[in-house]
């Protein structure tokens, strides 16, 4: 069911198998660029026509190295590298140019019905997963930043307000800032059920000299 269209040698490849694999190989890719649009905030449009044009290329390659499998493998990779070479990519990103990659390889083998088989698969996936509730963090952890005076022992200072407005907290990392003049804290906490998290914030600023305290969500974008 899955054979390849392609015969076993590259070089008696028929013009007309190569625009089979390589329309099939561009709409994937545009399946894939459209569910990426769908599901991701933030996406720009030059990375969106990347994610049409990579499976194209991919099986490009593939075709020109007679299906060497770990060959491809090993440039492709160097290829992936410089979408990110000088960014910070986020999961959702490599998610996809990964999965653009794999259309590629599927259609540079030949093997069309398979990778349209996986996009499928895939596209609900990323859907089902990015449009329901059953992968959502909990909404009750967040990222605490304090920063204190260098001349203050911060180690329980913050302990009974901790106690009273969250169900746990934890230190991360403590940095000097300001040439050593401040300290900067990061704690992972989780608010207790109907805090309010200005009053929160406010007792935090009475113990703190009433310097800066921020309050975000635990996960912001998935950055790696």
């Amino acid at each position: 069911m899955f054979n390849s269209i392609f015969s076993n040698s590259a070089a008696g490849l028929e013009i007309t198998t190569a625009l089979i694999a390589a329309g099939s190989a561009l709409l994937m890719g545009l399946i894939l660029a459209l569910a990426h649009k769908l599901t991701t905030r933030g996406t720009t449009k030059g990375f969106l026509v990347t994610l049409v044009v990579l499976p194209l290329l991919t099986m490009a390659v593939m075709i020109m190295i007679n299906g060497n499998l770990g060959t491809s493998i090993a440039i492709l990779g160097a290829f992936s590298l410089i979408r990110f070479r000088s960014i910070r990519g986020n999961a959702r990103n490599l998610l996809s140019i990964f999965f653009a990659m794999m259309i590629g390889l599927s259609c540079g083998m030949g093997h069309v019905l398979f990778g349209a088989m996986i996009t499928a698969i895939g596209v609900v996936a990323m859907a089902f997963f990015s449009f329901t509730p059953i992968l959502e963090p909990n909404k009750k952890e967040r990222v605490l930043k304090i920063v204190v005076p260098e001349d203050m022992d911060y180690t329980d200072i913050f302990k009974s307000t901790f106690n009273k407005y969250t169900s746990y907290a934890e230190l991360i990392t403590s940095k000097t800032t300001n040439m050593g003049s401040l300290y900067d804290l990061t704690y992972n906490i989780k608010l207790k059920s109907g805090v309010k998290e200005k009053e929160f914030m406010d007792e935090i600023r009475t113990k703190n000299c009433n310097l800066k305290v921020s309050l975000s969500q635990a996960v912001m974008e998935e950055e790696l």
